[in-house]
């Protein structure tokens, strides 16, 4: 299944801690995936000094344990085995990839046009080829499903 995240009251720094420990008591690896580095590194650092729902065990890629982290930070392929992936930042997944994940995550800002454009086009690519997809939005302070679409 994919999830969007429409975030217009919260950030992705925020968002992100919730959504990385629910996935980790399903037993789910996680991949975290974006596009720019710089953004990626402030996350990882994140996640270590101010982990609002406690602490996430993580890393980044291009470590010697890849493998075997629970939750892998990169721009590229999920190595650990991951079962969940959380995309950030216009990053995307191939079909084939968001098929083989037991969840996608898709973290966009309500205040950026082009990202909410980004985000339009994934839905419409990952439900045409037949992957189930639910629509959320913080908008009201709490998080309410405006869309979901399952596979005919």
């Amino acid at each position: 299944m994919a999830m969007f995240y429409h975030l217009m009251q919260r950030s992705v720094e925020d968002t992100l801690p919730p959504l990385l420990t629910r996935a980790m008591g399903q037993g789910w690896r996680v991949m975290l995936r974006g596009t720019d580095q710089a953004r990626l590194d402030r996350l990882d650092a994140r996640l270590w000094t101010d982990p609002p729902d406690g602490f996430v065990p993580h890393g980044q890629t291009g470590g010697a344990h890849d493998a075997d982290q629970p939750v892998l930070i990169g721009t590229g392929a999920a190595v650990n085995g991951a079962r969940a992936l959380i995309l950030v930042d216009g990053a995307v997944a191939s079909v084939e990839e968001a098929l083989a994940m037991e969840r996608v995550s898709l973290l966009f800002e309500g205040a950026d046009p082009e990202a909410v454009e980004a985000a339009r086009g994934e839905w419409r690519r990952l439900t045409a080829a037949g992957i189930a997809a639910q629509y959320w939005s913080d908008e009201g302070g709490r998080w309410q499903m405006k869309a979901e679409k399952m596979p005919a």
